[in-house]
């Protein structure tokens, strides 16, 4: 189930907008797929994305300092900001049986909700599929997505596309349950790599992950970026506190020892949270473990390239 720490909080402190459907401008492609937007403090960007979504929305606000009104969407307003958490409460409140994430400066392209409705009926096995995201107006490719498609860990039979054990937030499309079961976002984690657990822990429990570069996705940030010091700071902290709670000892040692030699102030935040890590520790399968290490591995081609 979602972890009670996003869930109770946001079942007991959340207040919702409900809008139907006939309230939005924009026609809806299905409906089977419910679209998750957590926001915090960027009202401008959501006046651009929310009129591009072609599905049922909701916005689960992190606590802006204003409170977020929009036309053609429910709004979920937290008491307080719990990062990538606030997903959990979205999800909660859908009743699709498949949910797309996306942030308030991106959108999913026209089309590619129907096709993912429709691959996940057909692939039962399938818990969550990433999309090709393309990044601001030159549409260049993200890296992760160029990383998806060279399928390093193959297609697994019978899956839609490559198989993955990673993913962009705002660029997937999961099965509600297999998500819920999964337990959602860890708050702890809270923003800044929050992905690599959830992922560790479906493919753990038999489910395939799946990249499907037809599906697509839009994603317009900021050229600035938000506060890269501190997301750095974030990430790192997150990488050592994923395999304190999933990975073999040796991957935690050599993560903490590069955690300590690149960002040492997150490694002192990661060991704030160890007692909690430690007891909520959980091997997951051979096949998994294998899957990450094969991905860790340098690829060959980048080496030649010099």
């Amino acid at each position: 189930m979602i972890h009670a720490e996003a869930g109770n909080r946001a079942a007991m402190s959340t207040t919702a907008t409900p809008l139907g459907r006939g309230h939005g401008p924009r026609p809806f492609e299905t409906d089977d797929v419910t679209i998750v937007v957590a926001t915090h403090n960027r009202p401008g960007r959501l006046a651009e994305t929310v009129p591009r979504h072609r599905a049922p929305l909701i916005v689960v606000d992190n606590a802006s300092d204003q409170p977020i009104r929009l036309l053609g969407a429910d709004v979920i307003r937290l008491p307080a900001n719990i990062g990538a958490a606030a997903r959990n409460a979205g999800v909660e409140h859908a009743r699709t049986p498949f949910v797309a994430f996306a942030d308030d400066d991106s959108y999913w392209e026209p089309g590619s909700l129907a096709r993912a409705a429709a691959l996940m009926r057909a692939h039962p096995r399938v818990a969550l599929l990433a999309a090709e995201v393309r990044v601001g107006p030159q549409r260049r490719l993200d890296p992760v997505s160029a990383a998806m498609a060279a399928a390093p860990l193959g297609t697994t039979p019978g899956g839609p596309g490559p198989a993955v054990l990673g993913f962009l937030s705002c660029s997937v499309v999961v099965r509600r349950e297999a998500f819920r079961t999964a337990g959602g976002f860890q708050p702890r984690l809270f923003v800044y790599g929050e992905e690599a657990l959830l992922a560790m822990d479906l493919a753990a429990a038999g489910h395939q992950l799946c990249y499907v570069p037809a599906l697509g996705v839009r994603h317009l940030p900021e050229p600035a970026g938000r506060a890269p010091r501190t997301r750095r700071r974030l990430e790192a902290r997150n990488r050592l506190l994923t395999a304190l709670l999933r990975r073999p000892p040796a991957i935690v040692a050599r993560t903490a020892a590069a955690t300590l030699r690149e960002e040492p102030t997150a490694l002192a935040g990661a060991l704030r949270h160890l007692p909690w890590a430690m007891g909520h520790r959980r091997r997951l399968p051979p096949s998994v473990e294998e899957g990450l290490r094969l991905l860790a591995q340098p690829d060959p081609r980048s080496a030649n390239a010099n």
